[in-house]
C-alpha cells in the first residue's frame, strides 16, 4: 500500500498527503495570492491579523493569551495561503507555480519562525489558562522547517524546498530496452517512477529488467544531493536560531515527551517487533531463493532490494504469489472484482466514504468531489503520491492520487480519508489544534480502517464472491497483510535514522549513500543489485527526502494501527482472532473513534492514546497479537533455514 506523505514543511498541522506510505500530510502552507516569488519576506507582514503589541513590563498571563490568539489567527492566513499554493504547484507542475511554492513557503516560514521566538516571552508565565499553555507548547515546536533569520538564506531555503520537489515530481529514466513497460500513452522512451514501479511488481519481468529499473529511478535523485547538502545546512541554521541543536532534535521533540526518551520508546518498540520481522524476511528469502536461485539469493544473506516488489523494499505484497503459503487456495484477487463491476477511480473514493458513513461518521462534503484530483490528467505534470488535504482549515477537505483501479489504490484511498475525516472532525478547533495527536495517529487513523477491509468486508460490498473459511485460506490472508504491515517496519525507522544523523553532523555529505545503505542492511536485511558509490543520492530517490516530510510518524503508525484496531474492535463488539475482526457498521466502534478525532492536537497524545483504547502508552503486542497464527507458520516453514543476514 502506498503511503501516503505529509508535506509539512513549516507546520504544526497535518493539510495533507501518506506513504504509503507509505504512507495524512501536512501540507506546508503558503502566502498570500499575488506574492511576488522573489519578495522579502516583510510581506508576511500582510499576514498579521490584528497588529497585536506586546505591553511593556513583565509578560502577563492575559497578554499571553491575546498573543497566541492573535497567532492561531495569523497562521490560518499563511498556512492557508500556502496550501493553496502548494496545492497549485503539485496539480500544475511549471516554473511559474513552482516560484509562487516558493514565495509562499517563504513568506509562512518567517512567520512561524518570528512567531515562536516571540512565544519564549510566555514560557514561564504563571497562570496560564490549559488551553493557552498548550497552544504555546504547539507552536513552539510549530515547524519542521525554521527559517533563517537572514531574509536571503530564508529565501533560499524555500526555493530548494520546492526545486527538489518539482524536479522528483517530473523525475524520468530513458531506456530503450525498458520502453515497452512504458504507459500507453508515451510519446518517447522515458519511464516515470509509476512506469518503473510496474516493472518492479511485474511476475514476468526478468532480473535483470528490474534491477535496471531499481536503478534507473535513482539516477534521477542524483541532480538533488548537492541542493540536499545546502538545504540541510540552512534548516540546521534555523533550527539553532530558535534553541534547538538541529532538525533532528527538533523533530524528535514533538511527540510530548524529551527527544531522548522518544528515542528509547522507539527502541523499545522496534526491539519488541523485530522478532516478528525477522522471521517474515527468513520466510521470503526462502522462498524467494526457490525463484531466482542461489546463485542470486544466498544462505543467511541480505535480499535483493529489486526483487521485493517495491522500488524502496518497504512493502512486499507484489511477491505474494511467490510467498503464499497455500498458493490457490482462496481466491484473493480484489483488483479482479473491481475490474469486473466496472469502478471507476471515483467509484473506489465512494467505496470508502461509505465505510466511513457505516460507523455513523458524516458524508464527505460536496467540494471534496468538485475540487480533488482522482485521475493522472494527460495534459500536464502532477505530483502523483498520494496525498490528503484540507486547504482552508475549514472543511474543504481533498485527496491527490493518480488513481490505479487495483486492491492497493483501494485501500491507500481508505487511508487518505482517514486523514480527511480527521481533519472534518477538529475542524472547527483554533488553528494550533487541527492536527492529530501526534503525526503518528494521523497516519494511524487512515491504516486503522485499512484493517477493517476484511475478505468478509470485500464479499459485502461485492468485489470477492466469497471469503474463505478454512486455516490454510486465513493464513493466505494474514500472509499478504504480513507483506504490507510487517515488511514496513524497519523501513518506518530507518529513514529518519538517516536523518537525525545527517541533521547532526553524524554522517557528512561524503557518506550520505554509504549511511543510507548500512541503515537498509541493518534493519531491512536488504542490499542493492549492485554496489552503490557517493557518486549517487540514493535516499532522495523515496519522496519524503526531497520533500523534507518527517517518517518517524510511519512506524508509529504501524504501531498504533493496532492498538486502535483492538480498541475498536473490542468496542464493536468482536470476539474471536483480532485478525478476523470488522468494524464495517459498528456505530460503537464509530463512537469511539469520532470522540478522539475530535480532540485533534488539543490534549497530550497520551491522552487521546486513553481516549480510543484506555491505553496511555504505545503498545506493541497487539501487532504481535493479530499475526502469533502468521509466526507459529513461518518458524515451521524455516526450520531448516540460516535466519538472519
Amino acid at each position: 500500500m502506498a503511503r501516503s506523505l505529509l508535506s509539512h514543511l513549516p507546520s504544526v498541522l497535518m493539510v495533507a498527503s501518506i506513504a504509503c506510505s507509505g504512507s495524512a500530510p501536512l501540507t506546508p502552507s503558503p502566502p498570500a495570492p499575488g506574492l511576488e516569488p522573489g519578495a522579502a519576506p516583510a510581506q508576511s507582514a500582510s499576514a498579521e491579523p490584528g497588529g497585536f503589541q506586546p505591553a511593556s513590563g513583565p509578560a502577563t498571563a492575559a497578554e499571553a493569551a491575546a498573543f497566541i490568539a492573535d497567532v492561531d489567527e495569523g497562521l490560518r492566513k499563511v498556512w492557508v495561503a500556502q496550501a493553496r499554493a502548494d496545492w497549485i504547484n503539485q496539480n500544475f507542475i511549471t516554473d511559474d507555480t513552482d516560484g509562487l511554492a516558493a514565495a509562499a513557503q517563504e513568506a509562512s516560514m518567517e512567520y512561524v519562525t518570528r512567531k515562536i521566538k516571540e512565544s519564549v516571552r510566555y514560557r514561564d508565565v504563571q497562570g496560564l489558562a490549559p488551553d493557552v499553555a498548550r497552544k504555546l507548547e504547539l507552536l513552539r515546536r510549530g515547524t519542521v522547517l525554521p527559517s533563517p533569520n537572514d531574509p536571503k538564506e530564508r529565501k533560499e531555503l524555500a526555493e530548494l524546498g520546492v526545486a527538489m520537489q518539482s524536479t522528483y515530481g517530473k523525475g524520468k529514466y530513458c531506456s530503450e530496452t525498458l520502453k515497452k513497460f512504458r504507459a500507453k500513452d508515451a510519446k518517447d522512451n522515458c519511464l516515470t517512477l509509476g512506469d518503473l514501479s510496474k516493472i518492479l511488481e511485474d511476475k514476468k519481468a526478468s532480473w535483470e529488467e528490474k534491477k535496471e529499473a531499481f536503478l534507473g529511478w535513482r539516477t534521477i535523485s542524483v541532480p538533488l544531493r548537492k541542493q540536499y547538502e545546502r538545504f540541510v545546512e540552512l534548516g540546521n541554521k534555523g533550527a539553532k536560531e530558535i534553541g534547538q541543536k538541529d532538525l533532528g532534535e527538533l523533530w524528535r521533540d514533538r511527540y510530548d515527551m524529551p527527544p531522548a526518551a522518544l528515542e528509547q520508546d522507539i527502541e523499545r518498540l522496534w526491539q519488541e517487533v523485530k522478532p516478528l520481522y525477522d522471521e517474515l524476511h527468513c520466510y521470503a528469502r526462502s522462498k524467494l531463493r526457490k525463484k531466482w536461485g542461489k546463485d542470486k539469493i544466498a544462505d543467511k544473506a541480505p535480499i535483493p532490494a529489486h526483487v521485493l516488489g517495491n522500488m524502496w523494499s518497504q512493502t512486499w505484497g507484489y511477491v505474494y504469489d511467490d510467498l503464499a503459503p497455500y498458493p490457490g487456495e482462496a481466491s484473493l484477487d480484489v483488483t479482479a472484482g473491481i475490474k469486473k463491476k466496472k469502478v471507476d477511480s471515483k467509484g473506489m473514493v465512494r467505496i470508502g466514504e461509505d465505510f466511513f458513513v457505516s460507523l455513523g461518521m458524516t458524508k464527505l462534503p460536496d467540494t471534496f468531489w468538485a475540487r480533488s484530483l482522482f485521475d493522472k490528467p494527460r495534459d500536464r505534470e502532477v505530483v502523483c503520491h498520494a496525498s490528503a488535504w484540507d486547504l482552508t482549515f475549514n472543511n474543504d477537505v481533498r485527496i491527490k492520487m493518480c488513481t490505479e483501479t487495483n486492491e492497493e489504490d483501494l485501500i491507500t484511498i481508505h487511508h487518505e480519508l482517514g486523514h480527511d475525516y480527521y481533519f472534518t472532525y477538529y475542524h472547527t478547533l483554533p488553528v494550533l489544534f487541527q492536527d492529530g495527536a501526534n503525526d503518528g495517529f494521523h497516519e494511524g487513523v487512515g491504516d486503522v480502517l485499512a484493517l477493517s477491509v476484511t475478505p468478509e468486508y470485500y464479499v459485502k460490498i461485492g468485489l470477492l464472491d466469497k471469503a474463505p473459511q478454512n486455516p490454510k485460506a486465513e493464513m493466505n490472508v494474514l500472509m499478504k497483510r504480513a507483506l504490507d504491515k510487517v515488511a514496513f517496519l524497519p523501513f518506518g525507522l530507518l529513514i529518519d535514522k538517516w536523518r537525525w544523523d545527517v541533521f547532526a553532523g553524524k554522517t557528512p555529505p561524503g557518506q550520505y549513500n554509504k549511511a543510507w545503505w548500512d541503515l537498509v542492511l541493518k534493519y531491512q536485511g536488504v542490499a542493492p543489485p549492485e554496489a552503490r558509490t557517493e557518486a549517487s543520492f540514493d535516499p532522495g530517490s523515496k519522496y519524503h527526502v526531497p520533500a523534507n516530510v518527517p517518517y518517524l510518524r510511519y512506524f508509529l503508525a504501524d504501531i498504533y494501527q493496532f492498538q486502535f484496531h483492538r480498541a475498536l474492535c473490542k468496542a464493536a463488539g468482536h470476539t474471536g482472532p483480532l485478525h478476523k475482526c470488522s468494524i464495517y457498521g459498528s456505530k460503537a466502534a464509530g463512537e469511539k473513534l469520532k470522540a478522539m478525532l475530535a480532540m485533534g492536537a488539543s490534549k497530550p497524545w497520551p491522552e487521546a492514546m486513553k481516549a480510543i483504547s484506555g491505553e496511555t502508552k504505545a503498545d506493541a503486542s497487539a501487532i504481535l497479537e493479530y499475526f502469533a497464527p502468521l509466526r507459529s507458520y513461518m518458524k515451521e516453514q524455516t526450520k531448516g533455514e540460516q535466519c538472519g543476514w
